[in-house]
């Protein structure tokens, strides 16, 4: 992308954050307790607006307007007059974040979900202070965490509760947390507290407050402010509340680390103690306890007393202790331990899709092969073939190999059915010759993709050694005052 003078071209834009945020990631690094004072120059850094800008409009909302009903994938020929403005506009503090536009969505269970749609200019800065901050505090978060972190994904968090389950581990008991309405009621007093212990620049503090603070527009057009929470759905709300939750993977790496070295927990096992390991993603928390049941049900009101000061509170519903044995639903798996197929009294941890998950993959695929929905066999092929690959490679390090393979026959007679309703005058011998060669549906040169065919690997466990997109390279020589 290459929007003319002054600005940089994106190849070079990006190389030269990314040599920045190493430099950051780095100082942050060496210095648990250093605070950044020289940062807002980087937030309007030609480069740094850049590589926002193309990646506000380079990602799924770019199709969606804020309260300035401006779309970022329609502007195309103004991008420069737009990051040219924006860059003013900041480096003379003249810029003030708009209302979100409220968008009500439907969820599973009935419930609504609230997201929060920003304008194009306040997206793009979000997206540059994330560019500056994220590399500062990913030096600081503990590697329990996985949710919207680079490089970290949801099956390094199955795998890691696998590797806790598994002998010679054995935590048998699971706590179960879930937070209510985390994004809605973080207190801005203590999360903009955390945020102070590492950023010391005035303007990027107020940036950060005033985005918080900006207020919504909902959908029937009244003005709600917005005293606690941060919008989901905005670009810097995940790293705002992976900062606000912190405190949960500081409070258990405390527990663990006061167990002193590997003998030590040993021992202390062997007595009878309890050990504990926390497992988080996003607001989705799982702590792992060796020890007994009564172990794990006083953390009802641990975790609650660490989360008090964050203004969140675990949901009293969703919120459980259970053994493996019971078994847990977690991020669209089911995790249980079970006795192991072919090994008799052995036993294991299996990881496959939950009900809920079966629910909605064939949910979806009932809803994309309703009679009137795609006009040709190729145009229904197109819109399932994505939503059938995603499923099967996000479930494909699990024990899904006969979970595929239903999959794959529900999706085939289902496409079947859509191809009986569209020609009602056909035969089946009919259907088959034209729609179904060797039994293997396509239309147009495309071919239906097979779950059943989808290979199973078992998703290797990175502990602690999950690099960071900023791990290699070396600081530079001038380092800005801090």
């Amino acid at each position: 992308m290459n929007i003319g003078d002054p600005w940089p071209d994106l190849i070079e834009a990006e190389h030269r954050v990314l040599v920045m945020q190493t430099k950051l990631h780095q100082w942050a690094k060496a210095d648990p307790s250093r605070r950044f004072d020289d940062l807002a120059n980087l937030v309007y850094d030609p480069a740094f607006l850049v590589v926002a800008w193309a990646r506000v409009r380079g990602n799924k909302g770019a199709r969606t307007a804020g309260v300035d009903g401006v779309k970022p994938r329609s502007i195309v020929l103004g991008a420069a007059t737009l990051l040219d403005q924006l860059r003013d506009d900041l480096k003379a503090g003249r810029f003030v974040p708009q209302r979100v536009r409220e968008k009500v969505i439907p969820k599973a269970n009935g419930k609504i979900r609230s997201l929060g749609i920003s304008t194009t200019t306040d997206r793009i800065v979000q997206a540059s202070l994330k560019l500056v901050l994220e590399p500062i505090f990913e030096a600081d978060f503990k590697p329990c965490s996985y949710g919207f972190r680079p490089r970290r994904r949801a099956q390094d968090a199955i795998a890691e509760i696998h590797y806790l389950a598994s002998p010679t581990r054995n935590y048998g008991w699971v706590f179960e947390g879930d937070i209510k309405a985390c994004f809605d009621e973080i207190n801005h007093s203590a999360l903009m507290d955390r945020v102070r212990d590492r950023i010391g620049v005035k303007r990027i503090l107020g940036w950060v407050k005033a985005f918080l603070r900006a207020g919504i527009l909902s959908e029937e057009g009244l003005h709600r402010e917005t005293i606690t929470g941060t919008p989901q759905g905005g670009i810097l709300s995940p790293l705002l509340a992976n900062i606000a939750l912190s405190v949960l993977d500081e409070h258990f790496t405390r527990k663990w680390e006061a167990l002193g070295p590997e003998w030590t927990r040993a021992k202390h096992r062997r007595a009878g103690g309890p050990v504990m390991k926390l497992v988080r993603y996003a607001d989705d928390v799982v702590v792992m306890v060796s020890g007994a049941r009564d172990d794990a049900e006083v953390l009802w009101d641990e975790v609650a007393a660490v989360l008090a000061p964050m203004g969140l509170r675990l949901s009293e519903e969703k919120t459980r202790v259970c053994h493996m044995d019971e078994g847990f639903d977690f991020l669209g798996w089911r995790i249980q331990r079970r006795a192991q197929r072919g090994r008799t009294g052995k036993m294991a941890i299996y990881t496959y899709p939950s009900k809920k998950s079966m629910a909605s993959i064939k949910g979806k695929v009932r809803t994309l092969t309703r009679k009137a929905k795609h006009r040709t066999l190729a145009d229904l092929l197109r819109r399932l073939n994505p939503v059938l690959r995603g499923w099967c490679n996000y479930f494909r390090h699990g024990v899904c190999k006969r979970t595929f393979g239903y999959v794959d026959h529900f999706a085939f007679w289902r496409i079947v059915g859509w191809l009986k309703k569209r020609h009602l005058g056909l035969t089946m011998h009919t259907l088959v010759r034209r729609y179904l060669p060797g039994w293997e549906i396509s239309d147009g040169g495309i071919e239906m993709f097979r779950p059943r065919a989808v290979a199973i690997e078992r998703y290797r466990y990175r502990g602690t050694k999950i690099p960071t997109p900023w791990t290699s390279g070396t600081i530079g020589p001038h380092a800005p005052a801090a």
